[in-house]
Parts: structure tokens; sequence; C-alpha cells
């Protein structure tokens, strides 16, 4: 780095430190969301337009989901839709895709960034993934560097950036020696290395969650993957083949409701001692995935599983006919749910404690989830007897 931009970076820094102290106040903000339309992107912008009535809000969305966005954007009919702008663009190309005019207005009016888009589907190319993960949080890092009204850069990462590591993992490790299980780690361990990087000229917040899962109250999810693929296999199996549990599940298995993950990470946005710090959201106190896996068992109305299976033998049996449907969706959910790791969160804890947002035990709303799991089974095999849920 040279001198000269070393001495921008020096005066930027206490510029936005002394705006960030200001942030508390949601009176008026000009927000740029990426991640529609994920279930945590659109749970936010809900949690936004109600939030913030005279706020102004930039969805950047590909053109595939642009139609999707602008319908759910009309159904909050109570709000003041004309300060929500849905932009055609996309985080992994240059300039996010968006003209000229639109970049140039981005960068005089921003205030806060929420960057949630990521690809998480394990099935997709590690280039790709490299590609939307990494280069894309890249360039939205280029666009809260010429903001110069930025209060805070939201960042999404994931607590899975801490690979195979396993014992107690502070928010403040990062760079351990790890290694990882797949492209999704390691792409969102390479975004967040350059996030990290960027403290020194930003002011940023980083947002590990745990393996999110539906909404505590209402059991909506966005799609049925990790644990969810759990649920409904349990709930589509035979009564009398009680699926085995792969390893000993003893490891904490640790699941957060997306209502906890949504009004968490919008609190800290707003709070001044969170710039510069990452956060775990995460169950404080996390259910063994034998237990998990056994409550999930009990609410399908399943016989409890008795056979216990090695980790290695339980992702050889994924491979035969007729279970290796399950494999496609996320067979290292094995691993996540024998890996010794304990997320301490002190520092959400902390800034969490004078607040009312609490992360519920997951036995509070497991009826909820699998509740949803079977209406959404039944509504489709009712409008279509051949619909498999797994596939």
């Amino acid at each position: 780095m040279t001198p000269k931009k070393t001495s921008k970076t020096t005066t930027r820094k206490k510029t936005t430190k002394s705006r960030s102290r200001r942030n508390t106040s949601k009176k008026k903000r000009t927000v740029l969301v990426t991640g529609y339309p994920g279930f945590i992107g659109k749970c936010l912008v809900r949690k936004l337009l109600k939030s913030e009535p005279e706020s102004t809000f930039y969805l950047l969305v590909q053109e595939k989901f642009v139609a999707d966005a602008k319908k759910y954007i009309r159904s909050f009919r109570r709000q003041k839709l004309d300060r929500v702008h849905v932009l055609t663009g996309d985080i992994a190309d240059m300039h996010l895709g968006l003209s000229a005019s639109e970049l140039k207005e981005l960068i005089r009016k921003v205030t806060d960034i929420y960057h949630l888009a990521a690809i998480s589907y394990l099935g997709v190319p590690k280039a790709t993934m490299w590609r939307v993960n990494v280069q894309g949080t890249v360039n939205m890092l280029e666009i809260a560097e010429e903001a110069r009204h930025l209060k805070r850069f939201n960042h999404m990462s994931s607590c899975y950036v801490s690979g195979n590591r396993e014992g107690v993992i502070t928010e403040n490790d990062l760079e351990c020696g790890q290694n990882f299980r797949n492209a999704y780690e390691s792409t969102k361990f390479e975004a967040e290395k350059r996030v990290r990087r960027s403290m020194d000229s930003l002011p940023v917040s980083i947002y590990r969650p745990g393996i999110v899962v539906g909404d505590s109250k209402t059991g909506e999810i966005g799609r049925f993957d990790g644990p969810y693929y759990l649920g409904m296999l349990i709930a589509s199996s035979p009564v009398s083949v009680p699926l085995p549990l792969p390893g000993k599940g003893e490891a904490p298995l640790d699941m957060v409701p997306v209502d906890y993950v949504t009004d968490a990470v919008y609190y800290l946005s707003l709070h001044p001692e969170a710039e510069n710090h990452t956060f775990h959201i995460v169950d404080p106190n996390p259910l063994s995935a034998r237990k998990a896996y056994e409550l999930i068992a009990a609410h399908a109305g399943k016989r409890p599983p008795r056979i216990r299976l090695s980790a290695g033998l339980a992702k050889t049996l994924l491979k035969i006919p007729g279970l290796e449907k399950v494999s496609r969706a996320h067979r290292q959910a094995i691993d996540y749910m024998n890996t010794m790791a304990i997320y301490n969160n002190t520092n959400t804890e902390r800034l969490l404690r004078n607040s009312d947002i609490h992360c519920p035990p997951f036995e509070s709303y497991i009826d909820k989830l699998m509740g949803y799991v079977r209406a959404i089974y039944k509504a489709r095999k009712k409008d279509d007897e051949a619909y498999d849920p797994l596939a």
C-alpha cells in the first residue's frame, strides 16, 4: 500500500467512525441490500420496510428474479413503496451490472449496505461459487469504498468459515490453519478475509449464523435443505423403518431460526459498538445432533432410531439406489453432525444483552417447523401424486 493510499485510508476511517456513532438512529437511511430472493434476504427486507418508514431502499436483484421481487414488494400494501427501488444487476459483474447513472446514484446516496448474496448450493461448480461468493464480495467492497456517506457495511458470512476445526471457536478466529469440507466453506472464508482487510478503511460488521432454519413463530422456510431435508426424509419414510443416525451424534447442531437471525443482524447493524466486529449468530445452548434428530422423528410420528452407524458407513449407504437422493442435499451434513465445534458468541451476547432479542430453544419451535413441512408436503401431494419432496 502506497503512502498516499494509507493517508486516504486513515482519513476515511476517522470519518466513518464519527458517522457510525450516530448510526443507532433509524430516522432516515438509504440502504442497499443484496441477496434477494434468498430467504434471509426476504426476511430482512420485510424487517427494514416495517421498521423504517422514512428510509429509502435499493434491492440489487438478478434479472430472472426482478418480476418476483417487485411482486414481493407490492405485497407490503401499507408501506410507502415508492421508496423501494429494484435494481437489475449481479454482484459478480463489473460495477454490479448497473448503468453508469444507477451506479453514480448509489455511490452518492447510500448510507448502509447489507451484503447477503451468496451461493450455498453445493452442486454448483467451485468456479461459479468463487465468482459470486468471493469476487462478488470484492465488487461490493469497491462500491462501499466509493460511497462517501457510508455508515456501515454489513456482511453475512457463516459459522462454517471455521471449516473442520473443533473445540471452542471465537468470533475473532478466522485463519487458524483449518481445512474445508466443501467449496461453500472455502469461498465464504475467502470472502470474509477480504471483508476483514477492509476494516482499516470501512465501518464493517460481520455476521456468522449457524444453520438457519425456518421462522420460530410460523415455521415458514425458504427451501427444503439442511435440517429440513432430514425432517422431510423422516416424515416421508415408512414407520417400520426408522432411519439410523449417522455417527455418534454427540456434537452440537447449531440451528437458529430465521427471525432471530434477522432481528439480531438488524439490531447489531444499528449499534455503534458493532462496528469492526464479528458476531456468531448462534444458539447459546444448542442440542446435540442426536437429540435434534430424535425430536424431529418424534414430531414426525416416527419411532426414534436405535441403530447407530459410523459417519463413513452412513456416507456409503447414501449411495445406495433409493437413498442417493438424500446425498444430493448436502452429504456433508453428516460431517456437521459429527464435528465437535462450539461457537462462542461473546460479542453477540454483550451487545444484545439490553435488547429483547434472544434465540429461542429448538424445542420451543420444532412443532412449527414440522407443521409447516407437513402442510407443504400434503398440499403438493394433493396437486401432484408423483410429488417427491426429496427430488
